[in-house]
């Protein structure tokens, strides 16, 4: 699916005879050890028992843990028990029994596939939708985890339509956002109206209180999977997520209205619910939102595992925005894996959605067609 991992030489003198990583006992509940080792989303090999492991659960900014059956896990610190064996030490070279892998998707040769997530962000830069559009058709196909971050302009920008159809279709295995996203998509599906504007852009009477009139709606329903099913939403995005069985996670914020009885106000059950699609994740595509972007981009790890060689593969990280500076600033906290594609949402679902029916067109027939 993505250039061929290449691990590291674990029969090389310097990492054959690296002593065992050292783990220190936790001091108490939520509370790492000093010295602990802060990992980042790259492929980390930890030494244990003579032996280099790849933990589970990775991701930045957390702590490595050695577990009951002496395997090891990447952890957040305000899960760590007091007690718990955490792994100390700076180094990333393995000279400490750690190792961060960090070129192991950098082809040996120029022109292997997917070359083009490691180019630089420029609104100048063409973008290779057929291959976006073929690795998306890949993991559907494969029972792959995809998930789409999502920010209001979504719905501003006519893509309403085009990302139901995505959802309709099965490319979309988890749907993260914020409170916004769902209610400017509820009020399209109710009044026609987005933020009190028609299709066309244009104000209408009253409008600027129909979002806090459809979220009272499906507060009184009592969810938007009760608004379905009473049959008080009847099409777009959330209507689709609900038909077709697909988590949402709205992330709330402070500056919210109404908010939505799905959104979630506790900012750290929020994270968990999201971290959860992060573990399983095996595309992403972020549109047209920093915050959510940035969040779950720090979640996720730069690579899954493949599900027929069992090794380490890149995870396709496609940002979307019509600022280079929020795919660089992305790019900078730490997703670096992330490819910028420079346009505005409509026009990237649009395009999007053309070359997956295209590719999904010259599909040789099914046997026996």
């Amino acid at each position: 699916m993505s250039e061929t991992y290449r691990p590291p030489d674990f029969a090389d003198a310097e990492l054959l005879y690296a002593p065992n990583a050292r783990f220190v006992p936790a001091p108490a509940d939520g509370v790492l050890p000093d010295g602990f080792f802060s990992t980042t989303n790259l492929p980390t090999y930890v030494k244990v028992g003579g032996e280099w492991r790849l933990p589970r659960t990775p991701r930045m900014d957390a702590a490595i843990v050695l577990e009951d059956d002496g395997g090891v896990r990447i952890l957040e610190g305000r899960f760590v028990r007091q007690h718990q064996s955490v792994a100390v030490g700076e180094a990333e070279d393995g000279s400490e029994g750690i190792l961060v892998h960090a070129t192991g998707f950098v082809p040996e040769h120029e022109g292997e596939a997917f070359s083009f997530m490691r180019s630089d962000v420029s609104r100048e830069k063409p973008v290779d939708y057929p291959e976006i559009a073929r690795l998306l058709r890949q993991e559907r196909d494969g029972g792959g985890h995809i998930v789409w971050v999502l920010g209001p302009a979504v719905l501003h920008s006519r893509g309403r339509e085009t990302m139901t159809w995505f959802v309709e279709n099965g490319y979309v295995g988890a749907l993260l956002g914020g409170n916004a996203i769902a209610v400017h998509d509820v009020e399209q599906a109710i009044l026609g109206t987005t933020l009190g504007m028609d299709r066309w852009g244009r104000p209408v009477q009253g409008g600027h209180a129909y979002h806090m009139r459809v979220i009272n709606r499906i507060r009184a329903a009592g969810s938007i999977a009760a608004a379905v099913e009473q049959g008080i939403l009847t099409n777009g995005i959330m209507h689709a997520c609900v038909r077709k069985n697909v988590p949402f996670v709205l992330a709330g914020s402070i500056r919210d209205d109404g908010p939505l009885p799905d959104t979630i106000h506790d900012a750290l059950r929020a994270q968990e619910e999201m971290r959860s699609h992060a573990e399983r994740c095996t595309f992403a595509i972020m549109i047209a939102t920093a915050l959510h972007s940035i969040a779950f981009g720090n979640m996720l790890p730069a690579y899954t595992i493949d599900r027929g060689t069992r090794q380490p593969r890149q995870i396709p990280t496609v940002a979307v925005d019509s600022f280079e500076f929020v795919v660089a600033k992305l790019k900078d906290r730490g997703t670096h894996q992330a490819f910028g594609v420079i346009t505005n949402a409509q026009d990237f679902l649009h395009v999007l959605r053309y070359f997956v029916q295209e590719a999904a067109a010259e599909d040789p027939p099914a046997r026996g067609a």
